[in-house]
């Protein structure tokens, strides 16, 4: 039976989404160093006693520039309780156009450039954008997607984890 390969790639996409769209578990956050856009940094110890999403993105993901309104409503919504975002632009985004995105859009939350390409690594070796990730305040992810969140969902997530202690 012939099965076109647009289909087989289609079907793989979805396997690969639906996969990484279930719970992580409690893996602890790999150990990063990232590099914010005012060339300060931050590690993953510093995100110890917040709730934290880190996003992985381009400028060149046009899912990734869609989502980014719901990321800064969330960022702004909770942030004042103990909420972090980073949003870790991908090695192959040129800086300049990261740049000019955080700076035209005003983004609230710190952006940080992995020129090296070691961050995505250690993040599990994310290829696609976006991929979002949700920490704990012990340092460990709880939630991974691939692909934008439901927003519902992730926010209900959020409140739960900003309660416990």
């Amino acid at each position: 039976m012939f099965e076109h390969p647009t289909r087989r790639l289609t079907l793989a996409v979805l396997m690969a989404a639906t996969l990484g769209l279930s719970a992580c578990g409690r893996d602890a956050a790999p150990p990063s160093t990232f590099v914010l856009l005012d060339g300060s940094s931050k590690t993953t110890a510093d995100l110890k006693n917040k709730v934290t999403l880190v996003n992985f993105w381009a400028t060149s993901c046009t899912t990734c520039v869609a989502e980014m309104p719901q990321i800064v409503s969330t960022y702004d919504k909770y942030q004042a309780r103990g909420y972090e975002t980073i949003a870790v632009a991908m090695q192959y985004d040129p800086p300049s156009y990261v740049v000019n995105f955080a700076e035209t859009r005003k983004l609230p939350f710190k952006v940080a450039i992995d020129n090296t390409g070691a961050i995505a690594k250690a993040w599990g070796d994310v290829k696609l954008t976006p991929t979002t990730y949700i920490v704990n305040k012990q340092g460990e992810i709880v939630k991974k997607y691939v692909g934008a969140p439901d927003f519902d969902e992730l926010h209900k997530l959020i409140e739960k984890l900003l309660a416990e202690a």
